[in-house]
Parts: structure tokens; C-alpha cells; sequence
């Protein structure tokens, strides 16, 4: 009966066990770009914890489950969805870890973003659409489109907020305050932060990516006009990220091209699929 329910994609139960996988898959991301908005994080923080662990532990069933019914047994842990399927648990777990290692402000920061890889999850819900493409290619396609475009969207905001935001975050430039203080005893001078690559120093006016949300709207932007708006990047890092965000643009426009193109062949000439 569990075997069914995990591991046969044409039983009811292992597709209502997908729609809850995908629920919180969507659920977590939106919590955790939220979340890193100071505002929300004050006032729901104790929502926002329960929505990770509810999350992590449908996670984590969903992983073990896996493990005891897949065909390949415990070499599952070894393929692409056993390693995307750990990745989206791993983070949380580490993070409850007391490791002298984990303690850094920088590494946690990192482990709290990288619980956004879970969004790769999503992967699966685009391969399950392929399948469908010859009954239905328009609704296949559409459904791979918005994965591909949400997942775009969160991978490539998280990482601009963490590559650019953790530059000048609150803790970042109380660390640097305090490190210009004991090195200039007295001074009214204030921290800039600068890049660590190129050394180029960031003015208050250029410290846009303060939040996942709020570099979410350059990731819009960038992501549909191929280019920058009233947000860009001033690192080197975050100019990478930009390029590749770019990149991937031009894919999402291939895949709605192909969207839009077979439903007008549909709805003006009547060709069938």
C-alpha cells in the first residue's frame, strides 16, 4: 500500500503525496524570501519557523520514502532527485547543528539561503508535464515554463541578495562599524562597504538587493528585457549572477514563444494537437 502510495505514478494517492510536495515546495520558497524582509521576520517569526519545519519534515518522509521504495533502493541517495532531495533538507538540519564551524554570521546567512535549492524539487512536476506533451502540449509546456520561470526567479534573486544584501546587511555593517572603530579609535567616519573582488567601494545609493523580495523585482526586469532597469549590480559576483540570469531569460522567451505560437495555431486555424 505505502509502495503504491510513494512509488506508483498512476495511483490517486501518489498524486495527491505530489500536490502536497509541491504545495510546500512553493509554500517554503515564498516563506523564506519573506522571511528576509526585516519588517516580516519581526512580526512572523514564529509563523515562518513553523512553515520551515512542517515543510522539512514533508521533506524529509518524502526523501526516506524514496530511499525504501524506489527500484535502485539506497543508490537512490546517489541520483540527481536523491541528491536534490537531500539538499532541500540538508540546510535546515545543519542549521540546528551546534558546530563551531556553523557559527559564523556568514555561515548560517549561507545555510538560510541555501534551503532556496529546494525550489529544484520542482523538477520532478516539470518532467511529469513532459510526460503529458503528447495528450496535451500546450498545458505541458505551460507548466514547464512557470517552473522553470519560479525556479529562475528564486535561485537567481536569492543568490543577487546574497552575493550584493550580505555586503552592506545589518550585521555586516555592524561588523564593519565596530572593525573601523578599533582601527580608528574615536572617528565619526562611517563603514562603506566595498567589493571584495575589485575593492570598489558601495555608496548608500547603490545598496539595492536588501531583501529576496526586493531583488525580485530586478530579477523581472532582467529576466524579461534582457537588460537592467532602476536596480544593477556592482560587484563582480553579482554581475555574474546578472549574465547568467540573462542567459536564462532568453531561454524562458524560446519556451512562451512556443507556448503562444501552438495556442494561436489552435484557437486561429483549429489545428489540432
Amino acid at each position: 500500500m505505502l509502495r503504491r502510495f510513494f512509488s506508483d505514478p498512476t495511483s490517486a494517492g501518489f498524486r495527491f503525496w505530489q500536490n502536497i510536495v509541491t504545495i510546500f515546495i512553493f509554500a517554503s520558497c515564498i516563506a523564506l524570501a519573506l522571511e528576509t524582509v526585516p519588517e516580516f521576520e519581526t512580526a512572523y517569526a514564529k509563523q515562518f519557523f513553523w512553515m520551515e519545519w512542517i515543510s522539512v519534515a514533508i521533506f524529509t518522509v518524502d526523501y526516506v520514502a524514496n530511499l525504501m521504495y524506489s527500484e535502485k533502493g539506497w543508490k537512490y541517495a546517489f541520483t540527481t532527485w536523491g541528491i536534490i532531495d537531500l539538499v532541500s533538507i540538508l540546510p535546515s538540519y545543519l542549521m540546528l547543528l551546534n558546530l563551531s564551524a556553523l557559527q559564523g554570521t556568514k555561515v548560517l546567512r549561507l545555510l538560510r539561503v541555501a534551503r532556496v535549492l529546494r525550489v529544484l524539487k520542482l523538477a520532478r512536476m516539470g518532467a511529469g508535464a513532459a510526460d503529458t506533451a503528447k495528450t496535451n502540449p500546450i498545458l505541458a509546456n505551460l507548466k514547464i515554463y512557470f517552473i522553470v520561470f519560479f525556479s529562475v526567479l528564486m535561485i537567481s534573486s536569492t543568490a543577487m541578495y546574497f552575493v550584493e544584501g550580505e555586503l552592506y546587511s545589518a550585521e555586516a555593517m555592524e561588523a564593519g562599524q565596530k572593525a573601523l572603530l578599533a582601527e580608528k579609535p574615536g572617528t565619526d567616519e562611517k563603514f562603506v562597504p566595498s567589493d571584495p573582488i575589485t575593492g570598489v567601494q558601495i555608496p548608500e545609493d547603490k545598496r539595492f538587493y536588501t531583501s529576496i523580495p526586493a531583488t525580485m523585482w530586478w530579477c523581472v526586469v532582467t529576466i524579461t528585457s534582457t537588460g537592467y532597469g532602476d536596480m544593477y549590480p556592482v560587484t563582480v559576483g553579482g554581475r555574474i549572477i546578472a549574465a547568467i540570469t540573462m542567459f536564462l531569460g532568453l531561454v524562458l522567451f524560446g519556451i512562451l514563444l512556443n507556448v503562444v505560437g501552438k495556442t494561436l495555431m489552435v484557437i486561429l486555424f483549429a489545428e489540432k494537437e
